[in-house]
């Protein structure tokens, strides 16, 4: 048998890169990268995953990479805090209620868990529904969800996700009608609710702009899909994440969207995993975390190049936020 020399190099890069223990997905390149990614962190890290990935085609129309169980109906704890605020914004969209309204911040509707208001320690402030969306998306406060839950009722959410397609993200709710439990989504329709949250869809343009300026800034969450990743490149990635845990175990979960350099989105992931291991650690080192944060890497290094900005959706127009220039006070 007789091989070229350019065979025999490529043969002997790729002895190379086995010797070295470079995964076989690292010659890979994109969806194939991707799909190859999730298979091999999803059984490292162990438990089930219900799972969609999308990535845009050459007409900028998002198309599956992953569908891993997609219609699974999941607790979406507190990734569903996007539905809530979806909630709240269609209502400022139809002048029922104002971003610089103020609500009380009474000291017996603090919630403990993620957030920052119940390490005030003391209450009364008044605060605009800007502030408790801005709290409840960026550092995921759980007293801002009672905050939108006296604005915007459990059965009225409910109500407004229905009213704009979705079937089975829902809150549940309780007796006190202005609470609730954050309930359930799919990853199909969380999917969907990204890609329409990103081409300006789902709500009224400023008011999709103002949910993913505060889910794409880099003072939010970092330990999973983002970690891997310079300040530029976090700030073209909204995220949520979500942690909890239920009889089978411990949920980990994070869904967003993916913009290119151009300003345009490219790329959707909603992965929820339960039935997982280490239900008490909540940090980077959660095996499910580690590979969000594997597979932010692999998304990012193979974002699709969709279409140009020429021929994108006209709702889906480049949006560039503001660098990130830290400051000394003053």
């Amino acid at each position: 048998m007789q091989f070229s020399r350019r065979t025999a190099l490529g043969l002997g890069a790729a002895t190379a890169a086995l010797a070295i223990g470079r995964p076989a997905e690292a010659a890979m390149s994109g969806p194939a990268c991707i799909e190859a990614t999730y298979q091999r962190e999803k059984t490292k890290a162990g438990g089930t995953w219900h799972t969609h990935i999308a990535g845009v085609d050459a007409t900028g129309v998002p198309m599956p990479i992953v569908e891993d169980d997609i219609d699974h109906v999941t607790q979406g704890y507190s990734v569903q805090k996007l539905a809530v605020a979806t909630a709240v914004m269609d209502k400022i969209d139809r002048g029922e209620l104002q971003l610089g309204q103020k609500l009380d911040l009474p000291a017996d509707i603090i919630l403990g868990g993620s957030g920052i208001y119940f390490l005030h320690t003391v209450w009364g402030d008044e605060i605009t529904i800007a502030n408790f969306l801005t709290a409840m998306l960026l550092v995921s406060d759980n007293t801002a969800v009672r905050m939108c839950g006296r604005v915007v009722p459990a059965a009225e959410i409910n109500e407004i996700l229905a009213a704009k397609g979705f079937t089975y993200t829902r809150v549940q709710p309780v007796a006190n009608p202005n609470r609730f439990y954050l309930g359930t989504t799919t990853p199909r329709e969380m999917h969907d609710l990204l890609w329409r949250l990103a081409t300006k869809t789902l709500l009224s343009p400023a008011s999709c702009t103002f949910l993913l300026s505060i889910t794409r800034w880099i003072n939010g969450y970092m330990d999973g899909v983002r970690r891997v990743m310079s300040s530029e490149e976090r700030s073209r990635v909204a995220t949520k994440y979500g942690a909890d845990f239920n009889t089978l175990g411990a949920s980990r979960h994070e869904a967003g969207i993916m913009f290119g350099p151009d300003g345009l989105p490219k790329l959707t992931y909603a992965m929820f995993a339960e039935a997982l291991g280490d239900q008490d650690n909540y940090g980077s080192t959660h095996p499910a975390v580690q590979a969000h944060a594997k597979l932010g890497r692999a998304m990012m290094d193979n974002l699709p190049a969709g279409a140009p900005s020429a021929t994108a959706i006209q709702a889906a127009r480049a949006e560039r936020l503001r660098p990130f220039v830290p400051v000394n006070g003053g």
